[in-house]
């Protein structure tokens, strides 16, 4: 008697694969493996973030004893590039040049630029420490995370246009979605090693990891770049003609809807970011938490905004409106700061790591719905002034988040250190101003975006490949 054949199980990487969030953004043109490779530039963007928000900001308020307000302005100096991200983009979109390439250029001198700013930074934090030396070592930060942060934007703003640029029109949502869950998958590895590599910690092991961190960064951003963009000096020509950034940025934000869109993601970036500064050395000063467990808490972060993309996946493939996807992301982050806002009086990591982690899930949600509807704005010709003004919008108020959180923790502190304030005298006060000022934004932000939710930007088009109403209808489950 013949037995029927079974089929033979799945490889283990195709299973990886069907788990993978947006892991159909691979098409013919784009396999997923070439798509995989290009997300390598992700990965080091997510090392050099968790090392600018992360550990660093730990090392330098608790072990050299920089104050939280200045950590968190240096913190906060990359992102004075991020007002610029829309005119890189722009400028991308218009690169002239005889040698065909628009991308290229600028992923390789932001990598360059990722590169020295890393190179040079741990010997400005060294100089931090030391008296005499405090006003050199500021500067060096400040120059340091200037030019790594500098970096980080220029790379990632053009390497997501060049993922819109391989991509085809139906596919391209869902591989710059992938491209961001690259980007967390690297923080979260990025926060366990580096966390692990300085659990014992010295000041020539954090030499060391920084340094290699900026070689590492060259090795990832050469291999993602790598026969990537086909030369093509037809669209690069010096004496064709090109559209000026001010008209097509007028042109952007007149529509109404988009201005408003803007104003909701930055309100939400603010309210989401404003602890960066302040997660790690609330759980060193506060709970008493080691370097490696506070970068652990980075790590968690990342692992929730990770689960936040899979998440999104699947409601949206239920038929979730993108824009109520950012609406439960925000609701999420509310809770997310009341655990953590519990966490000091209770005196309980466990609740801390737990908030992190809803943080990053709130996180996620939010960015991938604000993040569909930026891309249903993004076309082959004008990607980069699309994905940039998405970015600039996120990172400019993420960073001015970070600084007014620096800025108010330890104003309150010394407030209620001065003993005008005694009855709420305790280390934490200082945080917990800031976790229930987030609380505030993210409602704030509710307000904002709700009124677009449902909205139809423009009537179906019988030519448009995407799905309506935001480009998406089926992801992975």
């Amino acid at each position: 008697m013949n037995r029927p054949v079974r089929p033979a199980p799945p490889h283990w990487t195709a299973l990886v694969f069907q788990m993978l969030p947006f892991a159909d953004a691979a098409s013919v043109d784009l396999p997923l493996g070439r798509l995989l490779r290009l997300a390598l530039f992700q990965v080091s963007v997510g090392m050099a973030m968790v090392l600018l928000n992360g550990t660093l900001n730990r090392v330098m308020v608790v072990e050299l004893g920089t104050p939280t307000w200045l950590v968190a302005l240096l913190i906060a100096v990359p992102l004075l590039v991020a007002p610029f991200r829309a005119l890189i983009g722009h400028r991308s979109d218009t690169h002239r040049s005889v040698l065909g390439w628009r991308r290229v250029p600028y992923i390789w001198f932001g990598t360059l630029m990722q590169f020295g700013g890393l190179a040079i930074m741990p010997f400005a934090l060294l100089l931090l420490g030391k008296p005499e030396a405090f006003n050199i070592g500021l500067a060096g930060a400040a120059f340091a995370f200037l030019l790594t942060g500098t970096g980080v934007h220029v790379t990632q703003t053009a390497g997501l246009a060049l993922a819109t640029d391989l991509a085809p029109e139906d596919k391209r949502p869902r591989a710059v979605a992938l491209l961001y869950v690259m980007l967390l998958v690297g923080m979260m590895f990025a926060a366990f090693v580096i966390g692990g590599l300085l659990i014992e910690y010295s000041a020539t092991k954090l030499v060391q990891v920084i340094q290699g961190a900026a070689v590492l960064t060259i090795v990832l951003n050469v291999t993602a770049l790598w026969k990537q963009e086909a030369r093509n000096p037809a669209i690069t020509a010096p004496n064709r003609e090109t559209p000026t950034f001010s008209a097509l940025w007028q042109a952007f934000v007149k529509d109404g809807r988009n201005a408003r869109l803007l104003t909701a993601i930055g309100i939400g970036a603010a309210g989401f970011a404003m602890q960066d500064a302040l997660l790690e050395p609330y759980g060193g000063e506060i709970l008493g938490l080691s370097v490696g467990a506070t970068t652990g808490l980075t790590g968690a972060w990342a692992l929730g905004s990770l689960i936040g993309f899979m998440a999104s996946g699947r409601m949206l493939a239920r038929g979730w409106d993108p824009l109520r996807l950012a609406g439960a992301g925000l609701v999420v982050g509310i809770n997310a700061f009341l655990l953590v806002l519990f966490a000091g009086p209770f005196g309980s990591p466990l609740m801390l790591y737990a908030g992190a982690l809803t943080i990053g899930l709130g996180l996620g949600l939010f960015s991938v719905g604000t993040l569909m509807e930026a891309m249903s704005l993004a076309k082959t010709e004008t990607a980069g002034l699309a994905l940039g003004a998405w970015g600039a919008v996120q990172a400019t108020c993420a960073g001015a988040g970070i600084a007014i959180g620096g800025l108010l923790r330890d104003g309150v502190a010394a407030y209620v250190g001065s003993g005008h304030a005694a009855t709420v005298a305790t280390r934490a006060s200082g945080y917990s101003t800031v976790y229930i000022l987030e609380i505030t934004l993210l409602l704030i932000g509710l307000a904002a975006i709700g009124p677009l939710v449902g909205q139809r930007r423009r009537a179906p088009d019988a030519d448009d490949t995407l799905p309506q109403p935001f480009g998406l209808r089926e992801f992975p489950t």
